[in-house]
């Protein structure tokens, strides 16, 4: 019963924040994307902060009435991690078979998707929203479950670094869900279409490998890392964390009111009198900053475990190289189309790709 359990709890989970996601309370705001074959902004309904706060209290409600385990995502992980796996090929072929071919390539339909921005009863619940939504939270309640499963294990000789780790990515977490309007102008909501590398991603990939370095230690004994170390790695957390939402803050800003200065920075473009680009401040340091403070976050996340030598936790930080590198070329192509001889001129002033002064 329990493995069956198990296996069943992601689906549970994406359900209940299903449910919740569309009859809570949430605030409708015009994103970025646009209606296909259309110049209408799509619009949103978020409250993906009250439904993470939500779920999290039912869990722990749930733990502390005995009805599960403190540690119980850890102790059926296996289980949990087959259902998710399966739930979202499911729903990946579900998404994908029942609309029209977009790519000649099934393969292709299938991988990358066939519907740009799927929404229910207009806009209330947004396909692209909720499976972030659903990844985000089922994460939180992994990593909370993971570090607990340490706790049991360890009492008071527990490691500050695991705990640590669970807080900056709980921060993380939160700090995503609390700028989700800012997200609707980023890269996967205008540009990508829902198939199985978002839909698989965010209901099996996301939740699940996101937490690797709390699944891979969560059972070994302290490490005791010195405090300057952890004062150290949650520095290179923060210095992430600046980059990344400094530079989604700023584009957002700019996107809303061309005008407006952001921490001091007032906006410099370059324009073809049609359209225009941003060239300064944390548009100025690299073409893609953002990409380079999500790598500097896991990386801040994984060295707080304390097991620099384990490879398993460093699978994190290179995910992101891995997926981050080879979008930045493909996001300056579609750039390159859309800007034409602009984007040439950009390319001057802003030379490096992701880390300043370097690449």
């Amino acid at each position: 019963m329990e493995k069956v359990l198990g296996f069943l709890t992601p689906a549970i989970v994406y359900l209940f924040i299903f449910i919740l996601n569309a009859v809570m309370p949430g605030r409708w705001v015009v994103g970025y994307a646009t209606k296909e074959h259309s110049d209408e902004k799509l619009k949103y309904r978020l409250n993906g902060l009250l439904v993470l706060f939500t779920v999290v209290a039912c869990w722990l409600a749930l733990c502390y009435f005995n009805i599960i385990s403190w540690d119980w995502l850890y102790e059926t992980r296996w289980y949990g991690l087959a259902g998710a796996v399966t739930f979202g090929l499911i729903f990946s072929i579900a998404i994908v078979v029942t609309y029209p071919a977009v790519k000649n390539s099934f393969l292709a339909d299938f991988y990358l998707g066939r519907l740009e921005n799927p929404q229910l009863w207009g806009g209330r619940i947004d396909a692209k929203m909720w499976l972030y939504l659903i990844g985000a939270i089922m994460l939180q309640l992994n990593i909370l479950s993971f570090a607990a499963h340490h706790y049991i294990l360890y009492g008071t000789e527990a490691s500050k670094g695991i705990l640590l780790s669970t807080a900056l990515l709980t921060y993380f977490l939160i700090d995503y869900l609390t700028f989700e309007e800012v997200h609707l102008y980023t890269y996967d909501l205008f540009a990508e279409r829902v198939g199985f590398k978002l839909g698989w991603g965010c209901i099996a990939f996301y939740p699940y490998f996101y937490s690797i370095q709390l699944w891979s230690t969560a059972d070994l004994p302290n490490p005791h890392t010195p405090t300057y170390l952890l004062v150290l790695y949650a520095l290179i957390f923060f210095t992430g964390w600046g980059l990344s939402r400094g530079a989604n803050l700023q584009k957002y800003f700019f996107k809303k009111d061309p005008k407006r200065v952001f921490l001091g920075i007032t906006p410099e473009t370059i324009t073809d009198g049609n359209k225009t680009l941003l060239v300064n401040g944390f548009w100025g340091l690299s073409r893609h900053i953002n990409y380079l403070g999500e790598i500097l976050m896991a990386t801040g996340i994984i060295l707080c475990v304390g097991h620099p030598g384990l490879l398993w936790p460093w699978l994190y930080p290179l995910y992101y190289v891995a997926l981050l590198f080879p979008r930045q070329i493909d996001d300056d192509k579609r750039c390159a189309q859309k800007y034409g001889p602009l984007w040439n001129e950009y390319l001057k002033k802003v030379p490096k790709r992701i880390i300043p002064f370097v690449y």
